[in-house]
């Protein structure tokens, strides 16, 4: 049998943010990812405090200033959100394939954002508020490392076969 580490397969983190899950737009954004041949490995719903939102943005207010951090992290807190992590071949950038553009008004049609997010920067800016663009997905394997470690533990993530894998390795 073949190592799936030798196939390329990685482990990331996707988190489903508050204006994802009271939308109720969960159950069609995973669909997207099973649909991709990604499987689900670990999934919790969260309410994230303002100690656990330093801990996950925890460069965001160095890159990208104090007025970004805070808006994105007062908005992480404002209701429950969804984190799962997918396993699959290429899954770090397979997922930010899937998701689209960070700013909904740049995503393309047939991404996450481009079909169900559409908030520009500007309309953000102008009403205070972070741009709500559905999901958060880590950038790279490093960073997907680091976020699976912090949002699951070890007995939080499953091993199984999927019957697409059984057809595919």
């Amino acid at each position: 049998m073949t190592d799936s580490s030798d196939l390329g397969v990685e482990r990331t983190l996707v988190v489903l943010k508050p204006d994802a899950v009271t939308r109720g737009l969960a159950g069609r954004i995973l669909t997207r990812f099973e649909d991709a041949n990604l499987k689900i490995v670990g999934v919790k719903m969260k309410q994230m405090d303002a100690d656990f939102a330093r801990k996950h943005y925890f460069d965001l207010e160095e890159r990208l200033g104090a007025e970004v951090y805070n808006s994105t992290a007062g908005f992480m807190q404002s209701n429950p959100v969804m984190a799962v992590v997918l396993e699959g071949v290429n899954a770090v950038t397979t997922v930010r394939k899937i998701i689209g553009a960070t700013l909904p008004s740049e995503a393309a049609p047939g991404t996450v954002r481009g079909d169900f997010a559409h908030q520009t920067k500007a309309s953000a800016d102008v009403s205070g508020k972070a741009v709500m663009n559905l999901v958060h997905a880590s950038g790279n394997v490093e960073e997907a490392k680091y976020e699976v470690n912090l949002w699951f533990g070890e007995d939080e993530q499953f091993d199984y076969e999927t019957a697409a894998e059984k057809l595919a390795y």
